[in-house]
């Protein structure tokens, strides 16, 4: 998951823009399975947290040495507690802990409705939704019912209460850092937001009594290491460059390809079933997300 942004940019270089693109829609489409894999060793919110506490810090250091940027004011590290603590507390931690519970690409496919979540947080807040927009929610709700009624999500209520409330946290969050909570100006923002994400994670983690399953499994290793550096700081600096270089329906479009490239990598890789039902599901989740970007493009 991501926050959307939609400031546009100059046209990006063709050398460039096919990498970027690439790096959204294919690691961030992988890390559904990713974690899935760390969960052999890595209970959910420990493995966020830590996730996030070390990438934050990867992120903050090569800032400190590289970037003029200024550091983030005390309010802006205000701000960043109370957008990672929804984002990444909620949002990542939550839907780590749904896939205890729920294949990996059914997560994916449920959590594609943020576009469309983000539109009704957005009414809290003076942003009346286009008709394209409301037509968009309609589907997507259709959908997510479609899919819940599927044999997966109806086995476990617990896995529906844990990536839902992983969609309301990051969605509300996307809403509040461009409107009430602004963070620090470009990758500054983001490092204060995942080092304070880390440690809310963490703190839950330590509430919760989790603990490591050693010894670590290697695949979980792996995954974790995949998480840090893949997830957390190739594919973000690729989504920081498309922001700034090309559209914003370009930057955004990697929210039709992940959900298909997470449920193909879950069956195949993962060995995970999923029904026709299901299928037919996200096909219909996915119809709302088009919606939903048509309405934004059109009142743009």
């Amino acid at each position: 998951m991501s926050a959307v942004l939609t400031s546009p940019g100059p046209a990006a270089r063709p050398s460039l823009l096919v990498p970027a693109l690439l790096a959204c829609y294919l690691i961030w489409g992988s890390t559904y399975l990713a974690i899935r894999f760390a969960l052999e060793s890595l209970p959910p919110f420990l493995q966020m947290g830590t996730r996030f506490l070390v990438a934050g810090s990867l992120l903050m250091a090569w800032l400190a040495w590289r970037s003029k940027d200024p550091w983030p004011t005390a309010v802006e590290w205000r701000n960043a507690l109370v957008i990672g603590t929804l984002m990444l507390g909620g949002g990542m931690g939550l839907c780590a802990a749904s896939e205890q519970y729920i294949g990996s690409g059914l997560i994916a496919a449920f959590i594609a409705v943020s576009p469309m979540v983000n539109s009704g947080w957005g009414l809290f807040f003076g942003q009346k939704p286009t008709r394209m927009e409301f037509a968009g929610m309609a589907v997507g709700v259709a959908g997510v019912l479609l899919l819940v009624r599927g044999a997966s999500f109806a086995a476990s209520p617990v896995g529906i209460a844990c990536v839902a409330g992983a969609v309301l946290t990051w969605t509300l969050a996307s809403v509040l850092t461009t409107t009430k909570l602004p963070l620090a100006r470009g990758a500054m923002g983001f490092a204060s937001e995942m080092l304070c994400g880390g440690a809310v994670l963490m703190v839950v983690s330590l509430a919760l009594g989790e603990q490591a399953v050693l010894p670590l499994q290697p695949v979980s290793i792996a995954a974790w290491l995949y998480l840090v550096v893949f997830g957390s700081l190739i594919a973000f600096s690729a989504y920081m460059y498309l922001l700034a270089h090309a559209t914003p329906a370009v930057a955004t479009s990697y929210a039709f390809v992940n959900p298909v490239i997470a449920l193909l990598l879950g069956v195949f890789v993962g060995s995970e079933h999923v029904t026709g039902g299901e299928w037919a599901a996200c096909g219909v989740i996915l119809a709302g997300v088009l919606l939903i970007f048509r309405g934004k493009s059109g009142s743009s």
